[in-house]
């Protein structure tokens, strides 16, 4: 059966439409997930939802365990990712309620852990276009029947939060070109690459972070308020581009880990081959 994994960032604890789903509980080598995976199906695909912050929005950006959020992902046979994402637009014609599919990150991050390898084991994943281009266009496409305002493309910065931006830092990002700030999304498309599992990020545009003078500074209140209208798109969005979904990939995402592992097969630790046998086992 085709899968889709679906993470659900501020404001998507939950997605409607699934069925038959049951909670399920994931053990991994990195610790515990984010929550539980909500594991159902929706038009004849399976279909694995996980809400980034946990029920009840319970951890902050830089608490997250990126690795075993997608180790969860990977072990529960997912394909295909779209992670729902709140961010500030850099951009004035990107509106608060708009959509965005990003296809490139900055990463200002700090000290986030953001690969599965390590331990004795080296892996170097090409990484130049971070997005899944096949799962873009599909959203693009479904985004634009409904009439959506989507805007394909761009930059997404990750800052590490949970703060947002000063005023110089906003003006700075514009200065490099960038088109909306976020908290998360880098790790986790770094992971879904060396987990081959295409990944797309699905943003949803609530503010003009602090550079817009004009519309004002950001307020939590105004930000949720907008965000809850987009969830909504966004379930619509996820829900009609399931049906499209084909039954084979035909991007490289699929084989991301071929060549990329450097390290002499013979000098890999047993343990670490058994951590990562989800994602290593057809390699080794």
């Amino acid at each position: 059966m085709t899968s889709l994994g679906v993470i659900g960032g501020s404001g998507l604890y939950q997605m409607s439409g699934i069925e038959r789903g049951e909670w399920v509980k994931i053990t991994t080598p990195f610790g515990d997930p984010s929550d539980d995976y909500f594991v159902g199906e929706m038009g004849g695909v399976k279909v694995v939802f996980l809400p980034r912050h946990g029920r009840g929005h319970r951890i902050l950006p830089s608490e997250l365990n990126f690795r075993a959020n997608i180790y969860g992902m990977k072990k529960l046979g997912v394909e295909r990712l779209i992670a729902v994402s709140a961010v500030g637009s850099l951009k004035k014609e990107i509106a608060p309620g708009h959509l965005v599919l990003p296809d490139q990150f900055i990463d200002r991050t700090r000290g986030r852990i953001s690969t599965f390898f390590g331990r004795g084991i080296v892996a170097h994943v090409g990484f130049a276009d971070p997005m899944c281009g096949d799962l873009i266009q599909l959203l693009a496409g479904v985004s634009r029947n409904l009439n959506a305002p989507i805007h394909v493309g761009g930059t997404y910065v990750c800052m590490e939060g949970p703060q947002f931006s000063t005023r110089a830092e906003s003006f700075l990002y514009r200065s490099w070109g960038a088109d909306v700030i976020g908290m998360t999304n880098l790790q986790e498309a770094k992971l879904a690459r060396e987990a081959e599992i295409c990944f797309a990020t699905l943003a949803l545009a609530t503010d003009y972070d602090c550079w817009n003078t004009e519309a004002g500074d950001v307020v939590i209140e105004e930000i949720l308020a907008i965000l809850n209208k987009n969830v909504a798109t966004a379930q619509q969005v996820i829900a009609q581009a399931i049906p499209q979904l084909s039954a084979t990939r035909s991007c490289p995402c699929g084989h991301a880990l071929k060549d990329a592992i450097i390290t002499d097969r013979a000098m890999i630790p047993q343990t670490v081959k058994q951590e990562l046998d989800v994602l290593v086992s057809k390699y080794l």
